[in-house]
């Protein structure tokens, strides 16, 4: 794949994902935060498979920053799923 295709199909994922969470009404951003843990995890498999391809320092510098930001997303919505929860615990 190309440089020009790769952009494109970044610049697009972008602006289709920020249409999409733009559109959510804040009372299910909780919910969907939660269910998205599941996509961090295929991120964050993808982003262990890109470091390992061996696709020299671009790759690897990519692939270590895409691990990152899927780690914190991941257990940022464990954390706020966690918390919501135990807002409707018995007492």
């Amino acid at each position: 794949m190309d440089f020009v295709t790769a952009i494109t199909i970044f610049a697009l994922a972008v602006f289709v994902g920020f249409e999409v969470i733009t559109k959510v009404p804040p009372t299910l951003h909780t919910p969907l935060m939660s269910g998205s843990n599941a996509i961090s995890g295929i991120t964050l498999v993808g982003a262990i498979l890109a470091v390992q391809s061996g696709a020299g320092m671009v790759g690897a510098v990519c692939g270590f920053l895409a691990i990152v930001f899927a780690m914190v997303n991941v257990v940022g919505g464990f954390l706020v799923t966690h918390r919501m929860l135990e807002m409707f615990k018995r007492k």
